[in-house]
């Protein structure tokens, strides 16, 4: 069965150009010309990734990013942005994005982007038990069955690859991992640098750790890799 994205874009040419290339590496496509038809269509479909210009009409590709992470929906997001600004970025991806890349498109790199995120997210089976999908981290509970994470009591709102990289570490407690065995069962794709490694467990420490500076769940050993440490 062919995949299906959304591609949330208001520059009618540049979404026409993605739409071709997406129908002839197999995908299916629905386009949105603004954020509030972007944002419905994002709620009340369900789509394999979501393509997402940030400057949009009626509602930007930020608030888009919020509500459906707030709403529960897990879909890889790619944020498209024409604005150079590192803020611009970071911004994004606290709000869920999963991934990045910047105008003008390199349409090459947006379909090898979009097909590494894809495989990433495409999880295993369903564990049977369903106490098996209760995870307790400290202050953390991860609740596999609906995707969701609570840190004493609240919701965290994490994107696809920041939850997929909690999960991978509390399955694996006390075990390092270096970065390229992280790139091969997180991403499971070589196409991102080890640097991307880094970026994704900064950001997850700041949502998760009651202090991203002096970090007491996801650790790391100089020289070795990274760590999730269980705690008492």
């Amino acid at each position: 069965m062919s995949k299906k994205l959304l591609i949330v874009e208001d520059e009618k040419a540049m979404s026409y150009i993605i739409a071709e290339n997406a129908k002839i590496e197999g995908y299916e496509c629905d386009a949105a010309y603004d954020g509030e038809d972007g944002l419905n269509k994002a709620l009340h479909n369900t789509y394999d990734l979501i393509v997402l210009d940030l400057m949009l009409p009626k509602i930007d590709g930020f608030e888009i990013c919020r509500r459906i992470r707030q709403e529960g929906v897990i879909t890889p997001v790619i944020i498209v942005t024409a604005r150079e600004e590192e803020v611009d970025k970071i911004l994004g991806l606290e709000l869920g994005a999963d991934d990045y890349i910047t105008k003008p498109l390199s349409v090459k790199e947006l379909f090898a982007r979009i097909k590494a995120n894809i495989r990433r997210s495409e999880t295993e089976s369903a564990v049977s038990d369903k106490n098996e999908n209760i995870i307790k981290v400290q202050s953390l509970v991860i609740d596999n069955e609906k995707y969701r994470v609570e840190k004493n009591g609240s919701l965290i709102e994490l994107s696809k690859l920041e939850y997929d990289l909690l999960l991978f570490f509390a399955k694996n407690p006390e075990k390092i991992f270096s970065r390229a065995e992280l790139l091969k069962n997180v991403w499971k794709d070589d196409f991102y640098g080890e640097r991307t490694v880094d970026t994704a467990i900064n950001r997850l420490r700041g949502k998760i750790e009651d202090d991203a500076a002096n970090p007491k769940i996801i650790q790391n050993k100089k020289g070795m890799g990274y760590y999730l440490c269980k705690g008492e």
